[in-house]
């Protein structure tokens, strides 16, 4: 892996860009912007929020997908909703229910976004590289996702 997540940092500039009066949206952007920019594994970067029983993109960086609806249940990122469980998924090649945002995408990371019991939505990241994750960086994008659930 070439580089780690700061989330101390990220944390501190989204607790700044929310005492500025950010908006949730903004809020999202930031995260999404920030992680992309750590560079490799992190080669997309997606905020999906839950709506109902879907999953709505909210904010992201990295490529477009065609993804911006996920009912929960479907994929990895509706899956884990379902489960109610972070997925790391090491190769997607060998995930049957994978929706692909980019055919360059090898390993994605699903972090839940959660306030108590409730799933807000989540942090979808996906990597270039086979195994792009690992238990420290999931860590890293779990404090993201915990800072954000206190803040939306």
């Amino acid at each position: 892996m070439a580089a780690d997540l700061n989330a101390d940092r990220l944390v501190r500039a989204l607790q700044g860009a929310y005492n500025q009066g950010k908006r949730r949206k903004d809020l999202l952007q930031l995260v999404a912007t920030r992680m992309r920019q750590t560079g490799s594994p992190y080669t997309g970067v997606y905020l999906y929020m839950v709506q109902g029983n879907d999953l709505i993109l909210e904010a992201f960086d990295g490529r477009p997908t065609e993804h911006t609806k996920i009912p929960v249940g479907k994929g990895l990122c509706g899956r884990a909703v379902a489960e109610r469980r972070d997925i790391n998924a090491a190769d997607v090649s060998a995930e049957a229910d994978y929706l692909a945002c980019s055919i360059e995408t090898r390993s994605e990371l699903v972090v839940l976004i959660r306030r108590g019991d409730d799933i807000l939505g989540q942090i979808d990241v996906d990597s270039d590289v086979v195994n792009g994750f690992d238990e420290r960086e999931q860590a890293a994008v779990k404090e993201v996702a915990d800072a954000l659930a206190a803040l939306l």
